[in-house]
């Protein structure tokens, strides 16, 4: 009974409440966009989806959604008697909905959505998941932290790289369009390649100080994945330098858009091995 109530409940509610908060945000997201995105003939399927489903009923799940949300944060509360819990949930339905709704919409406002996403992202529901089973705080999890916030946004720049032409087009301001293609292709570079040195680093300190130090060989698959990404978006780098100087700056944009299409790849196999690396973290810690 004590594992069902200490340790499965607490589990599927964490697991419940940032799953439902990304679901809400998702939708605002794509109400808010919709006129944008009407436009945009890659997102016509989306659009489709939309009209179909219409305004109001996307809404009524919304609602159903928070509500939910807040019925199982209140519960998580109830059994750990932890307030930040609560806090850090009001904290990210807020920011769910001022990151892409008006009057705030800060997902056009340059480094204020950058700050938003890395806040959403990573640092609100990785300290919510950890303060959730632990009242410790060591030094291998600012350091994770910090590495995956930095890796986070390293991996979304691309997708703002592959929607440049159209954002600068249609004036929306985004991080990229305000740093142009070349200076936002090698932040993400330098994003990712930082964020991977720290979050490795934060891995291997636990590792390497725990009982079964030899486990963190398994770091080479952290290093192999970071490094394939990395010679990605050195070629989004060199395309970009090439855009600025090339007549035919038509076909370059193409070659730009292709590449960073693949960015939901890149995206898959940097957060499956930061998982890998969670799970080998956390086999150390059962192994006899």
């Amino acid at each position: 009974m004590d594992l069902i109530w200490g340790l499965l409940i607490p589990v599927a509610l964490v697991f419940a409440v940032i799953t439902l908060v990304s679901a809400v945000a998702a939708q605002v997201n794509t109400v808010a966009d919709y006129e944008l995105d009407s436009r945009d003939s890659r997102k016509k399927e989306l659009i489709q989806a939309m009209s179909l489903l219409g305004r109001g009923k996307l809404e009524l799940f919304m609602a159903v959604e928070l509500l939910l949300s807040f019925a199982f944060i209140l519960l998580l509360y109830l059994i750990q008697g932890k307030p930040a819990l609560l806090f850090m949930w009001i904290a990210a339905v807020f920011l769910a909905f001022s990151y892409s709704a008006p009057p705030l919409r800060l997902k056009s406002r340059s480094w204020l959505a950058v700050f938003t996403l890395l806040v959403v992202l990573s640092v609100l529901p990785i300290t919510f998941v950890y303060h959730a089973f632990t009242f410790e705080l060591n030094l291998f999890f600012p350091l994770f932290l910090s590495g995956q916030a930095l890796t986070v946004y390293g991996v979304i720049v691309p997708a703002e790289i592959r929607d440049y032409f159209r954002d600068k087009a249609m004036g929306v301001e985004t991080m990229t369009v305000r740093l142009g293609l070349v200076k936002a292709s090698l932040f993400s570079i330098v994003l990712l390649g930082v964020g991977g040195v720290f979050c490795g680093t934060g891995f291997l300190l636990r590792l390497a100080y725990g009982p079964h130090p030899v486990l963190a060989v398994s770091l080479l698959v952290m290093a192999v994945a970071y490094f394939f990404v990395l010679r990605k978006y050195s070629s989004l780098y060199f395309l970009s330098k090439r855009y600025l100087t090339s007549e035919d700056q038509s076909s370059i944009a193409l070659d730009i858009e292709k590449l960073s299409a693949h960015n939901p790849q890149w995206i898959t196999l940097i957060t499956q091995t930061i998982v890998f690396m969670s799970l080998v973290l956390l086999i150390s810690k059962l192994l006899p």
